[in-house]
């Protein structure tokens, strides 16, 4: 990681942005946080969030026949549910879960898409050795099979998962984003995912989704890596620090340079409407 990542930082959000289908806020966001980190409007940036209560759908799952109906389900149960545009399939989202993102400008002639997944899942894993070393030292990348929303860059820690990775890339900047699921029961998120595909998929076997089994997920906490959110929010910037990258707050950066972007703007409302209405199913 070169000193010039992650010079801005957007402050750790939790809950909902406040209208229909705010889980989309943070994404809409990286979104618009992107476009104007590729135009050169702002500097490289870590953005950290969570939300109360979620299910964030890849754009294939909310194509099952049924599908409809198992989101329905889900907001029944007090989850809210979206589909997301950074590929993969459908993650829970709580207050357990960090959600942490690195949106860089594109480097001209930069062809290894799979060094931007390696950055962030080295950072991810010196996160956990600040505290908890030992743990850290058997975290291993690789799809874990019957894992929710499966992946080459699955992070795992005796073949259970705690975090999946994603990209999303415009034309001058991309962002690549990982969920890490820090605190709670992995075995409980994997049995709501599970159920959401039992009943998307109207149990037709033939249809390709993940099939999912709840005991290759865990938590952090259950792993014996950090068991809060805030120390690996701490391990990640203090990771971050330790490569010579300065992190600057969104205030301090409003205050040097005049950039300011917040979950209210009315562009990221509006990428969240957008969003909403692309991949609505």
């Amino acid at each position: 990681m070169a000193g010039d990542v992650g010079k801005a930082e957007h402050a750790v959000m939790a809950g909902d942005a406040g209208e229909a289908g705010g889980m989309l806020v943070p994404f809409a966001f990286e979104e618009t946080l992107c476009r104007d980190i590729g135009a050169g409007l702002a500097p490289p940036a870590l953005h950290l969030w969570s939300h109360p209560a979620g299910v964030a759908l890849g754009l294939r799952d909310s194509k099952l026949p049924r599908a409809d109906e198992a989101m329905a389900g889900l907001e029944r149960r007090g989850f809210r549910t979206a589909v997301r545009h950074s590929g993969g399939a459908a993650v829970p989202l709580d207050a357990g879960i960090v959600n942490v993102a690195l949106v860089l400008p594109k480097t001209p002639g930069k062809l290894d898409f799979h060094d931007d997944f390696r950055l962030l899942a080295s950072l991810i894993q010196e996160a956990v050795a600040v505290s908890h070393p030992q743990a850290a030292a058997l975290i291993q990348a690789g799809e874990i099979t019957g894992s929710y929303c499966p992946g080459d860059f699955d992070l795992a820690i005796g073949g259970r998962k705690f975090c999946g990775i994603a990209q999303r890339r415009q034309s001058s900047a991309y962002f690549v984003h990982a969920f890490v699921v820090v605190s709670g029961s992995g075995q409980e998120r994997g049995e709501l995912i599970r159920g959401f595909y039992e009943t998307a998929s109207g149990g037709d076997e033939s249809l390709s989704y993940p099939r999912v089994r709840p005991e290759t997920i865990a938590a952090l906490s259950e792993l014996g890596g950090p068991a809060s959110a805030a120390v690996f929010v701490s391990g990640i910037r203090q990771a971050i620090a330790g490569r010579g990258v300065q992190l600057k707050p969104a205030a301090l950066l409003r205050e040097e340079t005049g950039y300011d972007l917040q979950y209210a703007d009315q562009r990221v409302l509006e990428a969240a409407r957008v969003l909403r209405e692309r991949y609505a199913r």
